[in-house]
């Protein structure tokens, strides 16, 4: 396979397709199928997961909870900063990312909008690590001033509305600073129809980053370095793969978080349990170990996440895939509508 490049993953989107806000119903969203590995189309509603996934499939689900990460606060100098809790270290202590017109020095002072005052005790390449006051512990913090981290391309402040919406019906694990998008279609009628079919779930952790949203810089993807990420695979989530292989069933994974836990704890051979940092970045040429579906959201051009999604189902018939759903009108990003990749065979295939 040819060296790829960064603009192997470009494609032209109109503004007008950015989804800025949800919609009413979390499982009303389009279902783009997609068929491997022809790639021929349907157009679906996520609802149709119903008639797509079969009994005796495991559904594979990101637990991850969105933190309300964002701060806002001046430096001690009067100048304004922006925080983004990228990682809570302790009760007391946090990895943020701090936006300002000059990076604060080690041993200033942050004050929050309500006079909390934090301090900068030391930096860890483009973070920074903040010490908060032994009485207002960060959780404390996040959920008295936080905001909830939407994504930059939403253009908008967040919303009450987004506290529930930008996070899935089943999250409880504290520590995202973004969705796993593909999970927020699911609401409790569908997934208790899925149950009823016969479709068994299991679930992993793995706290999505603000580094998800950061730009491929470089031209040959290969030297991109990804941030890293914290998962948990646990020792139930392996045992559930091997039933759901010994009845047949297939492994689909809801979203990219998922599928980088899962071949994270393959990455020494059979799915083992795992926890702990992943920097995986999975391109075009990758060969799968465990997941054998996926469910996901439409991503950034030149994305990390685009790339994965074209190792999955390959980089001409994603892409292909990709200009059908700008044209056919689909909505993209966090909040837009979602995409089946399966593996079909005779004539579903065509």
């Amino acid at each position: 396979m040819r060296a790829m490049r960064r603009q192997d993953f470009h494609y032209e989107l109109p503004p007008e397709r950015i989804a800025r806000f949800p919609l009413p119903e979390r499982a009303a969203s389009r279902l783009l199928e997609l068929r491997l590995p022809r790639g021929s189309i349907v157009d679906r509603r996520v609802r149709d997961l119903v008639e797509l996934l079969r009994p005796g499939d495991l559904l594979v689900l990101n637990d991850t909870r969105v933190i309300p990460a964002r701060l806002l606060g001046r430096k001690d100098t009067g100048g304004r900063v922006e925080i983004l809790v990228e990682r809570i270290l302790a009760p007391d202590r946090a990895l943020a990312h701090v936006r300002a017109s000059k990076a604060p020095r080690p041993g200033g002072e942050l004050r929050l909008e309500d006079g909390t005052r934090l301090e900068v005790s030391g930096r860890r390449e483009a973070l920074f690590e903040l010490a908060f006051p032994p009485d207002r512990p960060v959780m404390d913090v996040l959920q008295a001033l936080g905001h909830v981290p939407l994504p930059p391309y939403l253009r908008r402040p967040d919303t009450p509305q987004d506290r529930e919406r930008y996070q899935t019906v089943y999250a409880r694990e504290p520590g995202a600073v973004a969705a796993p998008t593909a999970g927020l279609h699911f609401d409790a009628a569908l997934l208790d129809a899925l149950r009823k079919r016969g479709v068994g779930t299991a679930r992993i952790t793995l706290h999505v980053g603000a580094g998800t949203f950061q730009p491929v810089r470089v031209e040959r993807i290969e030297a991109h370095r990804m941030h890293p990420e914290w998962l948990r695979v646990s020792q139930s989530v392996c045992e559930a793969v091997t039933r759901a292989r010994a009845r047949g069933g297939r492994v689909v994974a809801v979203g990219t978080t998922v599928v980088r836990a899962l071949e994270t704890a393959a990455a020494g051979g059979p799915l083992a349990p795992f926890e702990g940092e992943t920097r995986l970045f999975i391109t075009p040429g990758y060969r799968f170990r465990v997941v054998d579906a996926l469910l996901t959201n439409f991503h950034l051009p030149e994305s990390t996440l685009l790339m994965l999604v074209c190792a999955f189902g390959g980089h001409e018939v994603v892409m292909r895939a990709y200009r059908h759903a700008v044209a056919a009108g689909y909505r993209f990003y966090s909040y837009g509508d979602a995409m089946f990749l399966h593996r079909v065979e005779g004539r579903d295939a065509v």
